[in-house]
């Protein structure tokens, strides 16, 4: 009798592969335009892309941000130290498909450290799908789409005209979901709703986010103001902290509420869903610890009723593929969600030699192994910070 090795597959990969080095880029990626929201004013992206080396020559990368605001307060500096000094000595030697166990004992390392543990859970999938020679839906249970619809958001500008100009340049390559920032100026908030409405009418789906910057008095009137103008959903109008508050807005407003800063784990979606504090959530890759742990907080929200946003901080080509991803195996519909907003023109440029590019609004679903990028070493070169 032949003794079977276990350890190889029937088309040849050799399953002992093992962890050999952590890598961390840290990059700054200037945006094509300042990029506003009601918490501040950024010219550049402060992005962290991991690579996970193996015995076996194949890797995988991930992508996390330093996105500081309610809800975050990580830093480049604060990332790649908790990757190397906590993370690595615990991922080195071990297999890539270990990824509950890996995942699992991360979070027990540094529990709650989401923004670092995403980078390298995407970067597992990605390895993992490399070496078997599959895309990640594959190993999510298979591809339902061949593209994924998007939204556009609409960074604060000076003027109405401002705002309706850049509106337009995305109306007319194909974008008709729109998602205003609000939270400063309530005037101009509901002048902008108003103009947004009255130049495309019903040929847009518009939402609004104030960035969980508002007070909850000053929420509810905005909110009621804007009702006449159809607001898809109202996202994160107030504080994190403030589940209660936005469980008043959801009895009374006419507009459904949407849950993005406030849901980190599970738990914190739970707690949203027993007091009904929204009927939307936003799901993002750093926010939310990449793919290992959003797929958990989709099937929470499908099971509670609650619509599927996916988001993204701004990101580029490597993020954008790990959420397009999960659209694309999901077998039930997702909002046309904005985490392609890096790749659909706030960002200058991308890190990779396969750019992902919206057409008519939407995004392909890409087939190639992994996330199905390739990292181009000279843009990594060109925006490579010291630290």
């Amino acid at each position: 009798m032949t003794d079977i090795d276990v350890t190889r597959t029937d088309f040849g990969a050799d399953l002992s592969v093992k962890i050999r080095e952590i890598e961390t880029i840290p990059l700054h990626l200037p945006f094509g335009s300042p990029f506003q929201i009601s918490a501040a004013t950024r010219d550049f992206l402060e992005v962290l892309i991991v690579r996970i080396h193996t015995d076996q020559g194949v890797y995988g990368i991930g992508e996390t941000q330093a996105w500081r605001r309610q809800g975050s307060a990580e830093t480049l500096p604060n990332l790649m130290r908790s990757i190397h000094d906590q993370f690595a000595p615990l991922l080195i030697g071990r297999s890539p498909f270990e990824v509950n166990a890996v995942m699992h004992d991360l979070n027990a390392c540094l529990y709650n450290s989401l923004y670092a543990q995403a980078a390298i859970g995407d970067a597992l999938y990605d390895l993992i799908g490399k070496f078997l020679n599959v895309p990640i839906h594959t190993l999510l249970g298979g591809k339902c789409r061949d593209r994924v619809r998007v939204g556009a958001v609409l960074s604060m500008k000076p003027t109405v005209e401002a705002l309706l100009d850049s509106a337009q340049g995305f109306y007319d390559r194909g974008f008709r979901h729109l998602g205003l920032k609000i939270g400063i100026d309530p005037a101009a908030d509901l002048r902008n709703a108003a103009a947004l409405r009255e130049q495309f009418g019903d040929d847009i789906v518009l939402r609004v986010d104030a960035n969980a910057g508002m007070n909850f008095d000053a929420a509810q009137r905005l909110l009621r103001k804007l009702e006449p103008y159809d607001i898809d959903a109202a996202e994160q109008p107030i504080a994190i902290w403030d589940i209660d508050g936005m469980a008043e807005l959801a009895r009374t407003v006419d507009m459904p509420i949407m849950a993005d800063e406030s849901v980190s784990t599970d738990h914190s979606l739970l707690e949203v869903i027993r007091k009904r504090a929204a009927t939307v959530v936003q799901t993002k890759t750093a926010k939310n610890g990449g793919i290992h742990y959003i797929r958990n907080l989709w099937a929470l929200a499908k099971a509670a009723g609650m619509r599927i946003y996916p988001g993204n901080h701004p990101s580029t080509s490597v993020a954008t593929s790990s959420v397009a991803q999960m659209c694309a195996a999901s077998p039930e519909p997702v909002m046309e969600g904005v985490f392609a907003v890096g790749v659909s023109g706030a960002l200058a440029d991308d890190i990779v030699e396969n750019p992902i590019r919206p057409i008519d609004g939407e995004i392909p679903v890409l087939d190639g192994p992994g996330f199905g990028v390739t990292l181009d070493e000279d843009k990594l070169e060109k925006y490579r910070i010291e630290i």
